[in-house]
């Protein structure tokens, strides 16, 4: 059944939430962690947000992704899969307010090392950030009930700052 795409404006409490998080998830998957970081537009200042921490968790190798898995699941968590086959686990804990979609991955993995390289230029470029805002209330007005497209319409954008943001533009 489609859920709706909800955005609501930027909660300074989020950083809290994600703090609090944090401490949780390194006690439950023990020394394995590597760093655990705030992704996504809940950890960026100003931007509207889906009402949903989103978390990367870097494990040392991907051999400990199993365990943490099963940490995980163990805590709570829901399972959601490895969905672009990029080595990114994703689980959710809807118990929580505001929800927690934490993410697994090895030491070294694109996904992660890009939306790092993302939410660090929203970050430090507000006309970017202003940019994204408006893109993600419009993609949330015209997709309201499709989120997978309202993601993958924000992609493309996502993609142009992550090229500048290397230089490659």
């Amino acid at each position: 059944m489609p859920t709706l795409v909800e955005l609501v404006p930027y909660d300074p409490n989020w950083a809290k939430h994600f703090s609090d998080a944090e401490a949780v998830l390194r006690a439950t998957l023990g020394s394995s962690v590597v760093a655990i970081d705030h992704v996504g537009s809940t950890a960026i200042p100003g931007i509207p947000a889906k009402p949903i921490i989103d978390i990367d968790v870097t494990l040392s190798s991907l051999s400990a992704i199993p365990r943490g898995s099963a940490g995980l699941v163990n805590a709570g968590y829901e399972p959601r899969g490895n969905r672009y086959d990029d080595e990114v686990w994703a689980f959710l804990l809807k118990s929580s307010a505001p929800q927690l979609r934490v993410y697994l991955c090895p030491e070294g993995n694109r996904t992660h090392e890009r939306r790092l390289v993302f939410r660090e230029y929203l970050r430090h470029h507000d006309d970017a950030a202003k940019e994204y805002s408006f893109l993600k209330r419009r993609l949330a007005a015209q997709f309201s009930y499709d989120g997978d497209r309202y993601t993958s319409e924000k992609s493309q954008f996502v993609q142009g700052i992550v090229e500048i943001a290397l230089g490659y533009v």
